[in-house]
């Protein structure tokens, strides 16, 4: 082995026999052990070092370089771990890397994701837009086929109408034509229902107007024949022809004779339509005809027009008292937009300053913006000017003049005038607000009333002109708010609910505190004002619901909830630039993330007033109207079919909740019903109890002291006062009740006994009801009792007259909104109501034979709008977009909508068998009827206004 081996510091020669060595290995395989088995000790059984060494060598390594690479593979333990730390780095390194890399797939991953749902997004905004666009398309279409039906209804009736003109003028024609062909032997004609007097009217009427009668023409003839005989030459005798002149004499006598017997045919017409012109003015119109008679007759081109208002309505003076910067754009409109697109005088009244927590900013914003509560109240403060100025110019920058005003309570406030449009108002009073929903706040609106601080103080907006502060105590926000009511002399004023509930799990209530407790000092103000200002018009009172609008069904339709939420959008100063010059800001930041609230921008719903019995008749056809003016019942009334109309007398007792409801007793005396709210020297005294009040004798117009059925409800401190109008009817066996729904959202009600006592507060249950129930008797006489839900209709139904009601029971009608209509007819009882989110009246009819069975689900159409809608015979009525009265006087007959814009909700009744009257009280406090003939073809008469304008009582 050791002839063989070659060490490898051998001479020159070494390179060439490890050559031959690795020839002869690779023709016969490897050397023997013998020749390459020789190894160092210790290294044994370590293959990469032969294998390495036998490279190197083969390869003419010198001896230094192979030690070397010997050293780098067999290394001592110190090295082994510095190359285990070398390894452990690079296995580091390695999942690093692979860490990386999933990082850089998960993100691509995330990235790709994202994408897809930002592309399903434009998609689904895609589409929504598409639908949106084919419902506008659509809705365009729809009215573009209302409009062409009712012009060719329009074209129809004028058609009518001119056959009807041609065919009176063809009788006309025969009649002069029949009255030409008498001779003066004939037989008098007859005279058909008295055709003589009505001649004689008309012959009066023909005298005055200076056209003369027959008489006159006969003098007038004979005055004429003499001077003629007194100039004409003295005749001759008659000679050989004188028969024939005879003959020609006779003639021109029979012709003369013939004119005055056309002439006389003639009157007698004139006479007759003349008569029934007038008989039919008097059925449509009573008293206001024989007022009328004597103006001139309206052209047929107008009888078929919307009914117009005879005596324009005086648009009257709102007055909106709220508590926050915001409410009244959130709670009160549209019809604050309607009052000023009319160009009524429109005075908004800010009772806080709404600072909140001083923080204008969004959701996202908020934790990193200071608080500055006088320049978030100077924000909001701008935000409703820019709102105000676009609902009335157009243009949110439309400026303002900004003056400091004493008040009647020894502050100070800013009224702000709209420079282009005067009549639009702006009063800040400035006051700390509560800060909170719901949580206990001491110093606000809430613990003034309740006496728990003896002032409140101001908090002046950081650009208001008013610099001197103030605080007011409880009396004295009354005093001014009174002092500001003396100022602007409204004849509408719109509040906030004072009595909103809670909610039955946790006893908190469904609105905020300032809210209603602000509502509260309105209605202090209110009651002051009426008793103690003299010189003043009556006003009426609109009250509206609050945060609970977001749980109900949406009242407005697509239209009118989009310029809602435009104007709102105004408000939320959504596009940030610097409009209004101020450092505070140009509107309320905190809602811009979402400017339409809880869904508020959807609904616009009343608390009081949605009543349609507050109209009623008796049985000698004349009218009864009830409506809350000044705190007390109005009442006007008319006598009959044709008497007068008197009123408004105001019946004695005051703090009267809007809303009234009617009901006629089976001895034909009339009942009112309402609600009444005592204040008290203490906050536990404030109570809203039922009262009413009854006819003396049937037709009389002096009534009973109002009586007091109480309320099922608990101290208003505690738990309470929200319970509803009272919805009354009488039974077939004459069996009177009434029922409200309670501050829990159930049916409470008390029933009349024969003695005339009454029962104890009923419980019927339910749940979740909103509104006020109504009640009418179907053809049984059985009584059935109906309330809105957030979902749908429940009812109540008695088996039989005179038997308590059933239990509650699902009628399976579809959401509505809040306010129902009931009637007994058709056998049953029909119910009216409308369809959320378009304003469209439905209509269904339910039956109570074996339990309530509803059927004839019908949609009706209508002129959109909201609230609630009266029917009687024939006429439909209800608000429309816009505000205005729109009335549908027939099936399928397209709506007209009149100028009228008026409080609370319509109402209608029969008036016999054979007229419909309808009622409104206006913006201006003001009652309007109109009546029609209960005839499918019939149109409205104008609208007549009753009494003198409303400008002091």
């Amino acid at each position: 082995m050791s002839d063989s081996w070659q060490s490898p510091g051998a001479g020159a020669g070494a390179g060439a026999d490890a050559g031959a060595g690795a020839g002869a290995w690779d023709e016969q395989g490897p050397p023997a052990e013998a020749a390459w088995g020789h190894t160092y000790p210790g290294h044994h059984g370590h293959p990469g070092y032969e294998e390495n060494q036998v490279y190197r060598a083969y390869e003419g390594y010198p001896a230094q370089q192979a030690s070397q690479d010997y050293s780098q593979q067999h290394a001592y333990p110190s090295q082994q771990v510095d190359q285990a730390q070398l390894a452990h780095q690079s296995q580091q390194s390695y999942r690093a890397e692979q860490a990386r890399r999933a990082e850089q797939a998960r993100r691509a991953e995330q990235a790709r994701r994202a994408e897809q749902a930002r592309r399903a997004e434009q998609a689904r905004r895609a589409e929504q837009a598409r639908r949106a666009e084919q419902a506008r398309r659509a809705e365009q279409a729809r009215r573009a086929e209302q409009a062409r039906r009712a012009e060719q209804a329009r074209r129809a009736e004028q058609a009518r109408r001119a056959e009807q003109a041609r065919r009176a003028e063809q009788a006309r024609r025969a009649e002069q034509a029949r009255g030409a062909r008498q001779t003066p032997l004939a037989p008098p004609q007859a005279d058909p229902a008295g055709l003589a007097d009505r001649a004689a009217q008309a012959d009066r009427a023909a005298r005055e107007a200076g056209v003369p009668d027959e008489a006159d023409e006969a003098r007038g003839a004979e005055s004429r024949r003499g001077r003629r005989r007194a100039s004409a030459p003295e005749p001759e005798a008659p000679a050989e022809g004188g028969r024939g002149a005879a003959r020609r004499t006779r003639r021109t006598v029979t012709r003369r004779e013939a004119h005055r017997h056309r002439r006389a045919g003639f009157v007698k017409v004139v006479a007759f339509c003349a008569a029934t012109a007038a008989g039919s003015m008097l059925l449509l119109r009573g008293n206001e005809a024989l007022d009328r008679l004597g103006s001139p007759t309206v052209p047929a081109s107008a009888a078929g027009a919307p009914a117009a208002v005879v005596d324009a309505p005086d648009p009257g003076r709102v007055l909106q008292v709220v508590a926050h910067p915001d409410d009244d754009l959130y709670f009160m409109n549209p019809d604050l937009r309607y009052s000023i697109s009319a160009g009524h005088p429109v005075t908004s009244v800010y009772l806080t300053a709404g600072e909140a927590d001083g923080i204008n900013a969004g959701a996202g914003k908020a934790a990193t913006t200071r608080p500055n509560k006088p320049a978030y109240a100077e924000a909001r403060q701008n935000g409703i000017r820019a709102a105000y100025a676009l609902m009335a110019t157009g243009d949110r920058s439309s400026p303002w003049q900004r003056t400091v005003v004493p008040t009647k309570g020894g502050g100070h406030a800013e009224v702000d005038v709209l420079v282009a449009k005067p009549l639009v108002n702006l009063v800040w009073l400035q006051l700390r607000e509560a800060g909170t929903v719901y949580d206990d706040a001491p110093d606000s609106l809430h613990g003034l009333w309740d006496g728990r601080v003896p002032r409140l103080e101001s908090m002046l907006a950081s650009g208001t002109p008013v610099k001197q502060r103030f605080s007011y105590t409880k009396d004295q926000v009354v005093q001014t708010l009174v002092g500001i009511l003396e100022q602007y002399r409204p004849t509408t004023v719109r509040s906030q609910d004072p009595t909103p509930g809670r909610l039955p799990d946790t006893k908190r209530y469904t609105d905020h505190q300032d809210h209603f407790y602000g509502a509260r000092f309105v209605q202090l103000a209110t009651a002051a004002y009426a008793k103690d200002a003299k010189d003043r018009p009556h006003f009426a009172v609109q009250n509206y619901v609050g945060y609970v609008n977001g749980s109900l069904p949406s009242a407005l339709d697509p239209a009118e909830a989009k310029e809602k939420l435009d104007i709102l959008g105004t408000y939320a100063w959504l596009d940030k630039q610097n409009h209004c010059q101020s450092d505070a800001g140009c509107g309320d930041l905190k809602v811009s993330d979402q400017p339409g609230g809880n869904r508020w921008s959807e609904s616009i719903n009343y608390a009081r007033g949605n009543g349609t019995t507050w109209l009623t008749s008796d049985k000698d056809h004349g009218l009864w109207a009830f409506k809350v003016l000044d705190g007390q019942v109005a009442l006007w009334h008319r006598p009959g079919l044709v008497g007068r109309w008197k009123g408004p007398d105001l019946l004695p007792g005051t703090g009267m909740d809007p809303g009234v409801s009617t009901v006629t007793l089976p001895d034909g005396r009339t009942a009112a019903f309402g609600t009444r709210t005592s204040v008290g020297t203490r906050p536990a005294d404030y109570r809203r109890e039922v009262v009413y009040v009854v006819q003396k004798r049937p037709g009389a117009e002096e009534f009973t002291e109002w009586q007091s059925l109480g309320t099922p409800e608990t101290a208003d401190e505690s738990w309470t006062s929200d319970i509803s109008a009272p919805a009354v009817s009488v039974d077939g066996t004459g069996q009177l009740a009434a029922y409200v729904r309670d501050g829990a959202g159930t049916l409470r009600g008390r029933v009349q006994h024969a003695d005339g006592s009454w029962g104890p507060w009923e419980k019927y249950g339910g749940s979740d009801l909103h509104g006020s129930p109504v009640t009418a008797t179907d053809g049984a006489g059985r009584r059935m009792v109906f309330a809105a839900t957030s979902k749908s209709v429940v009812g109540w139904g008695q088996p039989k007259p005179g038997a308590p009601l059933g239990p509650v029971t699902p009628t399976g009608l579809p959401d509505t909104t809040l306010p129902l209509t009931a009637q007994g007819r058709e056998g049953g009882v029909r119910l009216w109501f409308r369809k959320p989110g378009s304003g469209n009246v439905r209509t269904a009819l339910v039956t109570g034979e074996g339990g309530l069975k509803v059927s004839q689900m019908t949609d009706l159409g209508g002129l959109q709008g909201f609230g609630a809608v009266t029917a009687s015979g024939h006429v439909l009525a209800g608000r429309t977009a816009g505000g205005q009265l729109g009335s549908e006087a027939g099936s399928g007959r397209p709506w007209e909508r009149s100028p009228l814009m008026f409080v609370g909700a319509p109402s209608s009744t029969m008036t016999g068998r054979s007229m419909v009257s309808l009622a409104v009280v206006g913006l201006d406090a003001r009652l309007y009827v109109t009546s029609s003939p209960d005839a499918p073809d019939a149109h409205l008469a104008p609208w007549q206004p009753v009494g003198p304008r409303n400008t002091a009582p």
